[in-house]
Parts: C-alpha cells; sequence; structure tokens
C-alpha cells in the first residue's frame, strides 16, 4: 500500500510539474503531432535534456533535418543514458527510446539516418528541454560546453 500511495504522489507531482503532453508524451508513451511541436525545426546550438529529470541526451550538433517532423538526432550524447525496448504498438515493429533515469518516454530510432551513424533518433519535443548553449554553465551543464569549442577549433567544420 506505501508503494501504491508513493507512486501515486510521485505521478501526481510530475503532472503539476509538466504540460499535459509532457506528461502523456513522457508517462504514457503518446506521441505528439509533427510538424506542429516546439523543436522540429529548431536550430540553435545548445543541448536537450530529459525534461523530467534533466538528465542531458541531444546535442544540437548531432540534429538534423529528417523531415518527419520530430526533432531528429543521429546519436545520444551517451548512449548509456538511454534504454532501448521493443516497441510492437500500431501494428509496427519499432524500438522505443526512453531516458534511464527517469524512464521517460522519449520516441524511437531508426535505421535510416545520416553518417557515420545510420541511425535517426525520432524524438518527441515534450520530452525535451532545451539549454542554449549561453546558458549551459548556469543552468549546471557546463562540461557539455566544450563539445562546441571543439567544434568551432576545428577548421573546415
Amino acid at each position: 500500500m506505501e508503494k501504491e500511495d508513493g507512486d501515486r504522489e510521485k505521478k501526481e507531482k510530475l503532472r503539476q510539474k509538466l504540460t499535459k503532453i509532457q506528461y502523456e508524451v513522457t508517462q504514457n508513451s503518446a506521441t505528439e503531432p509533427p510538424f506542429q511541436n516546439e523543436y522540429w525545426n529548431h536550430r540553435e546550438a545548445g543541448i536537450y535534456v530529459d525534461v523530467v529529470s534533466g538528465e542531458p541526451l541531444f546535442s544540437s550538433l548531432d540534429k538534423f533535418d529528417s523531415g518527419c517532423g520530430w526533432p531528429s538526432f543521429s546519436k545520444p550524447l551517451a548512449a548509456q543514458r538511454l534504454v532501448k525496448r521493443e516497441d510492437r504498438s500500431h501494428f509496427m515493429l519499432r524500438t522505443e527510446v526512453r531516458s534511464k533515469k527517469a524512464n521517460s518516454h522519449l520516441g524511437h530510432v531508426f535505421p535510416d539516418g545520416p553518417e557515420p551513424t545510420g541511425l535517426r533518433y525520432c524524438i518527441n519535443s515534450a520530452a525535451l528541454r532545451f539549454i542554449p548553449l549561453a546558458k549551459l554553465e548556469a543552468e549546471g551543464y557546463g562540461e557539455y560546453r566544450a563539445l562546441f569549442t571543439e567544434k568551432e577549433e576545428r577548421p573546415g567544420v
């Protein structure tokens, strides 16, 4: 009974913290509409974190326009922060992607992305919070600034 009460309390706190679509996507594996979400065509430099836990997940350096209407990334910041699961919903076989720390549903990964990974992480904007490059330190993600500094220092990139 205590575990149920704790789970109920945790869910209620999340409902208060998140918008309705953020809750539905991260907690109930919903999907937001394509081309009608916050980050599908977002081009600013920075990182994307789990909206529930703040866990760093993706970088704008790995974001690309796949034409699918959702943010697409060729790779995560760290593969160990993601959990992949078989998803047989909607009469399809797909690979679901969840955040490891908060177990948030993020989206799916497909084998049709650009090189060098060949992967397309198709992620719901509602599962993400964007941290602009200029605010990385202030938000506690200063260690990721080096990703962008390295890119600036490499000629031809």
